[in-house]
């Protein structure tokens, strides 16, 4: 036999005509497959030794059917029959041994499996039909046993997980180490989830992301493996093992115990209060804030997560204050394209990707408005910084626009605030900001507010009369009204304050000072 044949995969719990014809014992009998070679993929259940010209009515299907021929000699009707018969049978195959009863080919039974589609397979040497029902037999049994074994190591390994409230980027992890391949979840929009693998490998999948969402669903070819994820009659993700390298029914029992643990991961909780499409947002994001990663390796996941990327103005805003679905839900109300994540506990990332040609000041005013307008609680803050028409310069964006948030917050100034505030409306806030750290600027703060800064913080009242009054330029009759006192009670802590510090407030000086020492402090609580 000419042709050459791919190793078989051990974990395969069945072996195709193909395997079987590339087993040492077989190519032992010299094998020629004469018809039906499109079809040698076929899988093979069972092996079976049969003479008889009816054998197909004992069949149930899958099998592959030995025979010498030796009671079809000289009827090519019977011969016809018998291959027909095997094929409505759905029999995988058919091996003729070649001797006595015909020393080559019978033409009768090639164009019959030719037509059926059949493979027909001749032996040119002598073969004991005993040894290759008894290794191929046992070959089956130990790979069902080895699917089995696999199948329940994958299932103890990911319930393990989910009991320990893992997330779900560990369990993705986990079948991408027993795949070997890289892991995607996507919604059924393919917006793409969550990914997990070899880091190189998933951003190759990624860059190509558009074209492998737009093939049709539940595709098995070049070891692309889907399943579906949902419950109770209704779908909404899928898994895919990109690119599986191992045979298909292995790479579908992957997907597929896969599948069910993340139904169940997600039924349960998945061990946090966030989406796994806010999660998606929130890893990307806080990927792009942090600098950790280069920005240009995060394209193919923003890409891929959805986000427009090609000939776009990118808008970074960092909100304070908001829940990220009602900003979402905002986002969707403008129809502006954006992902949204939570960074810390009162901030949330927002990233725009607009057309070049839109204004991208006068939209983020238009978000920022309906934000306030519909804000029930105190006045959120949304600070930006400007548009980044090159995606490498959005990190910077995004950690500009952090910054002018931070710089404005818990301060009574945020209440002049604009409705989207950037770095110029923070002046030496933001300066103080940024100085924070510096071992100077602390020493100086701390030496300009000694007299209030004691450890059982029985002075943070007259601390926060103090901001106040600095905050709205000294007015001293704007800062009675906000800590609801009267003015003489005002003017009390004020000399109060001034005797702690040794200061005249009413020298500008001194109180610009104390200002840029309190600004350092409040800076450094935060």
């Amino acid at each position: 036999m000419t042709a050459t044949w791919d190793p078989p995969n051990t974990t395969d719990p069945i072996l195709s005509v193909r395997q079987i014809l590339a087993l040492d014992r077989v190519l032992a009998g010299d094998p020629e497959v004469v018809a039906g070679g499109g079809h040698l993929d076929r899988p093979v259940r069972w092996v079976h030794v049969a003479e008889a010209p009816d054998v197909g009515v004992m069949l149930t299907g899958g099998e592959m059917v030995l025979t010498t021929g030796v009671l079809l000699v000289g009827d090519e009707h019977k011969q016809a029959e018998y291959i027909q018969s095997l094929h409505r049978s759905e029999a995988a195959a058919v091996v003729l041994g070649l001797g006595r009863a015909f020393p080559a080919p019978p033409e009768a039974m090639r164009r019959a499996a030719d037509r059926c589609g059949l493979p027909l397979v001749v032996l040119h040497r002598p073969f004991p039909f005993a040894e290759l029902t008894e290794e191929v037999q046992s070959r089956l049994v130990r790979r069902k046993f080895a699917a089995v074994s696999l199948s329940e190591s994958v299932r103890t390994a990911l319930t393990g997980l989910i009991t320990a409230g893992a997330p779900l980027q560990r369990l993705l992890d986990e079948v991408a180490v027993h795949s070997a391949c890289p892991v995607v979840v996507t919604n059924l929009a393919h917006r793409v989830l969550a990914t997990a693998g070899e880091r190189s490998a998933v951003d190759d999948v990624l860059r190509d992301w558009e074209r492998i969402a737009r093939q049709a669903g539940g595709s098995a070819g070049d070891g692309w493996i889907r399943a579906e994820l949902g419950g109770r009659g209704e779908r909404w993700g899928q898994i895919m093992l990109c690119g599986h390298r191992g045979d298909t029914a292995t790479g579908r029992l992957l997907a597929d115990r896969a599948a069910e643990a993340l139904v169940l991961h997600r039924m349960l909780g998945g061990g946090s209060a966030h989406t796994w499409e806010e999660q998606s947002a929130q890893s990307l994001l806080t990927d792009l804030v942090s600098g950790v990663v280069p920005a240009r390796q995060l394209l193919p996941r923003a890409r891929a997560a959805g986000l427009p990327v090609n000939r776009r103005s990118f808008v970074p805003l960092v909100v304070r204050d908001a829940e990220p679905a009602g900003l979402e839900r905002i986002l969707r109300l403008l129809g502006l394209p954006g992902l949204v994540a939570e960074l810390t506990e009162r901030t949330t990332a927002v990233l725009l990707s607009l057309a070049r040609d839109q204004d991208a000041d006068a939209l983020a005013a238009h978000f920022a408005t309906r934000l306030h307008d519909e804000s029930a609680g105190p006045r959120v803050v949304v600070a930006a910084a400007g548009a980044r028409t090159v995606w490498d310069e959005v990190p910077v964006g995004l950690r500009e626009a952090q910054h002018v948030a931070d710089a404005v917050a818990d301060t009574t100034a945020a209440l002049d605030l604009p409705a989207v505030v950037r770095l110029r409306d923070v002046h030496l806030r933001g300066l103080i900001r940024l100085l924070r750290d510096d071992p100077h600027v602390q020493s100086f703060a701390e030496r300009e507010l000694d007299g209030l800064l004691c450890p059982d913080g029985t002075d943070q009242d007259l601390l926060g009369v103090l901001r106040t009054y600095l905050a709205t330029g000294r007015n001293k009759s704007r800062t009675a009204q906000l800590h609801h006192v009267s003015r003489p009670a005002l003017y009390r802590r004020l000399e109060a304050i001034q005797n702690r510090l040794g200061v005249d407030l009413d020298d500008f000086e001194q109180a610009a000072s104390v200002h840029i020492a309190l600004l350092a402090h409040d800076a450094q609580q935060q």
